[in-house]
């Protein structure tokens, strides 16, 4: 009975350790952009439209914290109309079959004072690989126009090997290997 005291007195006088607290996309400021090369002759570029995540950050402790993106596939957008059709034919992403691709992370390592590595599975047309992308920290800090808002502006950039999800068309001729890049903003949930 004194030990159970004695610990529950010890743990109630010790600090709580850092939890990551929820944050808020603000989809306004952010993009989801990839590329994928032509033949050699030229590069291609694209975004989605329709996405949204779950955050938990500390920004005292970059390893609590979490992300987790859905991304709607049938919002694809090339700048080009029959092209995107194809991108959501089942040639490419079927999304009749599999209109979400997601982002869970189950890793994030701090590699610098602005910089981490940030590890999860993605999941696109029902096959889930792990990847890993590079993140930077542009800017954490208050709101010009709001002081009481904090906000936070990540880049993220890495590449996928689509032919690894099934995504296998045109490849090699067509890029197999995509460069994504996702710029975001967020701020702590009200």
């Amino acid at each position: 009975m004194l030990k159970s005291l004695a610990l529950a007195a010890s743990l109630a006088l010790s600090p709580l350790a850092a939890v990551a607290a929820p944050w808020a996309l603000d989809k306004a400021h952010t993009q989801i952009q990839f590329s994928v090369e032509h033949f050699g002759f030229s590069t291609t570029y694209g975004i989605f439209h329709d996405f949204d995540a779950e955050i938990d950050f500390d920004p005292e402790d970059i390893s609590a914290t979490s992300v987790n993106f859905s991304i709607d596939a049938t919002s694809v957008d090339t700048f080009w109309e029959a092209r995107d059709k194809h991108v959501n034919s089942p040639d490419l992403l079927g999304t009749e079959e599999h209109p979400t691709i997601t982002f869970v992370s189950t890793e994030v390592e701090q590699t610098g004072e602005t910089t981490a590595k940030v590890t999860g599975d993605l999941t696109i047309r029902e096959v889930t690989q792990s990847v890993t992308f590079d993140a930077t920290l542009n800017k954490l800090g208050p709101s010009p126009f709001n002081p009481d808002q904090q906000i936070a502006g990540f880049t993220l950039t890495g590449e996928i090997d689509r032919t690894e999800f099934g995504v296998s068309y045109g490849a090699p001729a067509v890029g197999a290997i995509i460069p994504i890049t996702v710029n975001l903003e967020m701020s702590p949930a009200s």
